[in-house]
């Protein structure tokens, strides 16, 4: 039990390679026998679903059904669909092996029928350790969080990282580094909480140029996992702010791909709040290699080395978009270190829409 009153169980997490061949085992454990398995629709999603079911059939575990159908923001549509395929099959359990997608949808559909969750994480995301759900339904992301949504057991195996692009790596990693960022200046944020936040950031800001550098550097890939789950512990121990918000509206509303926005919009959020979290600023900057003391110069260094996009026009948002997004970030607010003033946010937005550094 950590400082903020969340559980951080080692016996409800598992790291290593080869560890995924623990899976039947698990479900064992659980009192499970039959899961279905969730994966991402393509190519990496079926040879996922094969990977699972061949680990499953050789302990005489069988699964109910493996479906690809996660896509981006968790739409309510999809979950419905999926639902009526759960119940249609003799599944006990849920296995979810891919991206945030992917645990999305397994959050959506445990929290909907009470049936236990194990989690397989390929990219950064973070998502399997916080308590935290995501959906989209008509054009609007809403996020909830109960204790029920957290996953009851994940695994992290790096060879299944392997093969993941150094880009989408770049992506999905500076989405976790996000959850740890805004747990620093999160309204219920803790000593103990700060603690693991600055551990993460720094993990993920050396390991994720490593990796751009040399795609097949295991132990950096191994570096930047454990610190992915130490943001994802972060975001599921604090309350979300203002860059969440923003990410939430932006990818829900306009369909902007998730780890790309939360990777563009983390440096502008930051410096928004910047004038309101100094000390915050300091700890932050202390951790960001090439920071010199500050920490919007270190994430634009960090941004420059992984050679990701910066800009939210790059991914199909218009700029007769920016308005929209501004009325909807407005309209519900999340507790933040700074007021939330429209020209600001209309600014901020503006920033990330056009691809420009981020700057107090």
């Amino acid at each position: 039990m950590d400082a903020s009153g969340t559980s951080i169980d080692p016996d409800k997490v598992l790291f290593g390679s080869k560890s995924v061949t623990k899976l039947p085992d698990e479900i064992k454990r659980l009192g499970n026998s039959s899961p279905l398995i969730l994966t991402s629709k393509g190519r990496n999603g079926v040879a996922h679903g094969q990977l699972l079911a061949k680990i499953l059939t050789d302990a005489s575990t069988t699964p109910a059904a493996i479906l690809n159908t996660a896509v981006m923001h968790t739409p309510k549509p999809v979950t419905e669909e999926a639902l009526e395929r759960l119940k249609s099959q003799a599944a006990d359990c849920i296995v979810s092996i891919g991206g945030g997608s992917v645990i999305g949808l397994g959050k959506a559909l445990s929290i909907r029928t009470g049936l236990k969750h194990i989690c397989i994480p390929t990219t950064y995301s973070g998502s399997e350790m916080t308590p935290i759900l995501g959906e989209t339904d008509n054009g609007r992301k809403v996020t909830r969080s109960d204790p029920k949504i957290l996953p009851d057991f994940v695994i992290y195996d790096v060879d299944l990282t392997m093969s993941l692009p150094a880009a989408v790596c770049s992506c999905s990693g500076v989405n976790a580094m996000a959850h740890a960022v805004e747990s620093l200046y999160a309204v219920n944020t803790t000593p103990a909480i700060s603690k693991l936040a600055l551990e993460g950031i720094k993990g993920l800001a050396e390991a994720l140029p490593e990796i751009v550098q040399d795609p097949t550097d295991r132990s950096a890939r191994e570096r930047a996992q454990h610190a992915a789950w130490l943001c994802g512990v972060c975001l599921g121990s604090s309350a979300m702010a203002l860059h969440h918000k923003l990410c939430h509206t932006l990818g829900g509303s306009f369909d902007l791909p998730h780890a790309e926005t939360h990777t563009i919009v983390l440096p502008h959020a930051v410096a928004y709040n910047a004038p309101a979290i100094a000390d915050t600023m300091e700890k932050l900057a202390s951790v960001l290699p090439g920071s010199e003391g500050d920490a919007i110069r270190g994430l634009n260094v960090l941004l420059e080395k992984l050679e990701v996009s910066r800009a939210l026009k790059d991914f199909g948002m218009r700029e007769e978009d920016i308005d929209k997004a501004t009325e909807i970030t407005m309209s519900l607010q999340y507790a933040n270190p700074r007021p939330m003033e429209q020209d600001g946010i209309r600014e901020l937005i503006r920033r990330a829409w056009a691809g420009e550094p981020a700057r107090v």
